[in-house]
């Protein structure tokens, strides 16, 4: 039985080069991440997040810390000033037409994804960011979220608080008042916790709705009792070739993910797959187009 060429299937069945019309690249899975010029997407739907799953490799400024310089949560994207206009235009096409792409500044300094903390329904801010910038972020973000400034010692925020939607891990010698207003401000469950010996709970691991990576050396006992707190699967893993800073190179979010240049095609495989980025991929549409095809001609 001959194949269809006109539905994009050579002789023996099989999709040779993708289907454009659906904004799938001529392999089929676009090099770095599906983009947003080829998916147009005005909510956050599942039919609109269809193709939008994949992890993407990028740079700032010759440094692989992307996490460092930028904060991703579900509802809002913040990006350190200053940046080359490719790394803007990465998160811009991925994100733009379903979340806000901010850029700021957080106490004058670039390092934004260190010292700020933050999900869905609110940022935490340091008490070193400034007026302005306060302000500015209050007036870009959206209106469900709560930002808030707080009076905290440990001013790195971002080093020292690791959060979902729901649940909040804190470095050990946090203020009471800091873990109330965190727990306040982002709605979640607050846990003070260490990984692998590590206070930096927010340094050494990244997880979202879906799943988590946390620092390769936890020991199995570990994770079972973070995943069982988080509610998450969770993998020990490394991003940028072998590093154990988690959230410098990572950045992520339930349906997108954002890692340091130097993270190999392994390291990227496991984050694609912890964080649940695999299941809507082109591959798995063509799959089901095919079943359809070969259902209805069999």
């Amino acid at each position: 039985m001959k194949g269809i060429d006109s539905e994009g299937i050579n002789n023996e069945g099989i999709v040779s080069e993708g289907i454009d019309s659906e904004g799938i690249s001529s392999e089929g899975i676009h090099s770095e991440g599906i983009s947003g010029e080829e998916l147009p997407c005005n909510s956050l739907t599942p039919t609109n997040l269809f193709l939008l799953t994949m992890a993407t490799r990028l740079q700032f400024e010759n440094s692989c810390e992307v996490g460092v310089f930028s904060k991703l949560t579900n509802a809002y994207c913040l990006v350190a000033i200053g940046g080359s206009e490719n790394f803007y235009s990465v998160f811009e096409t991925e994100l733009a037409d379903a979340i806000p792409v901010v850029k700021t500044s957080i106490g004058g300094t670039r390092i934004i994804g260190r010292l700020c903390a933050g999900n869905k329904n609110g940022l935490l801010l340091p008490h070193t960011t400034t007026d302005q910038e306060l302000q500015h972020l209050r007036n870009s973000l959206p209106d469900q979220v709560v930002v808030q400034r707080i009076e905290e010692r440990l001013s790195a925020l971002g080093n020292c608080i690791a959060c979902n939607d729901y649940v909040a891990l804190t470095h050990t010698d946090l203020d009471k008042e800091t873990e109330e207003m965190i727990a306040d401000v982002l709605g979640v469950e607050v846990f003070r916790q260490t990984i692998a010996g590590n206070i930096l709970v927010g340094s050494y691991c990244a997880f979202s709705n879906k799943g988590g990576l946390i620092h390769p050396h936890t020991s199995i006992e570990d994770l079972d009792e973070l995943s069982t707190l988080l509610q998450v699967p969770l993998v020990a893993g490394t991003v940028n070739r072998g590093s154990e800073v988690i959230a410098a190179g990572l950045t992520v979010n339930d349906w997108t993910a954002f890692c340091g240049s130097d993270t190999t095609a392994t390291e990227l495989s496991v984050i694609e797959s912890v964080f649940k980025l695999r299941e809507a991929q082109p591959s798995a549409i063509v799959d089901e187009m095919r079943k359809s095809l070969i259902d209805s001609y069999v």
